[in-house]
């Protein structure tokens, strides 16, 4: 696996649907090693002053996803997720999951050398997902108050994040995908996240 930083610009925009037509596609690989997948990920992230908006573009024949309740096991099944550490530190960050049926599981990681506690009683209130299908592409465009972090990113705000997908195929093996490969099928890995630059302009 490459050793690599991955960065990425998080650009402010004046939202609406449109901004993501200009917007280059960053994407997804495998976790351990870095090789390209079998199902596309393609993600996208902008912000303005209320929220942190991504995208996620996948190519997606087939789907399994039952879960209906907020913070059920969604990573069991087909599955994008978001993690960010606002502190850049590795010992707290907040885990996103999405499913297609847009269900979301959100919650506060504390990460003490591989020691993980999960509380899935913290809740990102106003935390919205939309999922289009059309055929064999799915699209899922999160929105996230930027009210839950301790400062509201500026331009030069630097964020540690990673992006994931995990994709059951029909022969009942999974997928997992990663923007910044960890180097194991373990997306709690913080040191291997990368950057998320915010930019004004």
């Amino acid at each position: 696996m490459s050793e690599q930083h991955y960065e990425m610009d998080c650009k402010y925009v004046d939202y609406d649907d449109s901004v993501w037509r200009n917007m280059e596609s960053t994407p997804l690989v495998d976790v351990v090693d870095g090789r390209p997948v079998r199902e596309a990920t393609g993600i996208k992230a902008c912000w303005d002053d209320d929220f942190l908006y991504v995208r996620f573009d996948c190519e997606d024949s087939y789907t399994v996803a039952t879960y209906t309740k907020r913070d059920d096991p969604l990573y069991e099944q087909d599955v994008v997720e978001l993690f960010i550490d606002e502190e850049r530190n590795g010992s707290r960050y907040m885990e996103f999951e999405f499913s297609p049926n847009q269900v979301i599981f959100d919650a506060m990681i504390d990460n003490r050398e591989g020691h993980i506690t999960i509380d899935t009683d913290w809740n990102a209130e106003g935390l919205e997902v939309e999922v289009r299908t059309e055929e064999d592409q799915r699209t899922y465009m999160i929105r996230l108050p930027l009210s839950h972090f301790q400062r509201r990113p500026e331009h030069g705000t630097s964020w540690r994040v990673n992006f994931y997908r995990i994709d059951e195929q029909r022969d009942g093996t999974r997928e997992y995908q990663a923007w910044s490969p960890t180097g194991a099928i373990n997306y709690h890995i913080p040191a291997r996240f990368g950057t998320l630059r915010f930019v004004r302009g």
